[in-house]
């Protein structure tokens, strides 16, 4: 193996470490949520304020758009917008939600106009959107490979909900339904673009520092969440 390669699969092992240690499936909240330990009010506190962080893909996925000069990644990368604003016939992942609000016996008003969405989960939401405004295009791409560890986690929180949680309308789960193709394209482009564009060490250790970061922002959301509902 020649020295680049081997960097390259270093690099790959460092960034899949860090889902191995920090992804968010292991926050207690999450664990509680899919063993079907959480009340109907912290299951609806969690679908309202991860709301908040569904509404600002679309805003972080445009300004890492408007950081990056290369047309092929923009090309690969603009579709992320619509997959959740929507296009067309495409009712888009933000919509989807909303059902999934209403399957959970939510008002749209209720999402829409944050009545309660918690101070931390504000705060660190835009947090992440801050940073893919003002970090390096591709150190922002790269702190999106949450999407590595997602694939598995909507198949378990998918089940999980079909399982515990008959109460709510099974139609609302469309959007885990399609996030579990969507998160796996999603990867494979991402992962693409960070090893081929975070190509010296410095880039790397960047790379590594903000999918960490990512991942912290992910945890402080469950954070604000448990602590406002508890997981009873």
């Amino acid at each position: 193996m020649t020295t680049e390669l081997w960097e390259r699969e270093t690099f790959l092992e460092n960034l899949r470490a860090i889902g191995a240690r920090a992804y968010h499936d292991k926050h207690p909240f999450h664990v509680a949520m899919n063993e079907g330990g959480l009340s109907q009010e912290a299951l609806r506190g969690w679908v309202a304020n991860r709301f908040y962080y569904q509404q600002n893909i679309p805003l972080k996925d445009a300004a890492i758009l408007s950081n990056c000069p290369l047309r092929e990644a923009r090309r690969l990368w603009i579709h992320r917008i619509l997959d959740h604003d929507g296009a067309g016939e495409n009712e888009g992942g933000i919509e989807a939600w909303l059902r999934l609000g209403e399957a959970c016996g939510l008002s749209r008003d209720e999402l829409l106009q944050d009545r309660l969405l918690q101070p931390g989960v504000r705060f660190a939401v835009d947090a992440y959107v801050n940073f893919a405004r003002t970090q390096p295009w591709q150190i922002a791409i790269a702190s999106s490979l949450t999407e590595l560890f997602a694939p598995d986690l909507m198949a378990a929180r998918l089940a999980a909900f079909e399982k515990y949680y008959s109460w709510i309308d099974s139609r609302g789960l469309d959007y885990f339904r399609r996030r579990v193709t969507q998160a796996r394209r999603d990867s494979d482009e991402a992962l693409a673009i960070t090893l081929d564009h975070c190509n010296t060490p410095e880039l790397q250790r960047q790379a590594v520092r903000a999918l960490e970061f990512k991942c912290d922002v992910l945890w402080s959301v469950l954070d604000a969440i448990h602590h406002a509902y508890g997981s009873s």
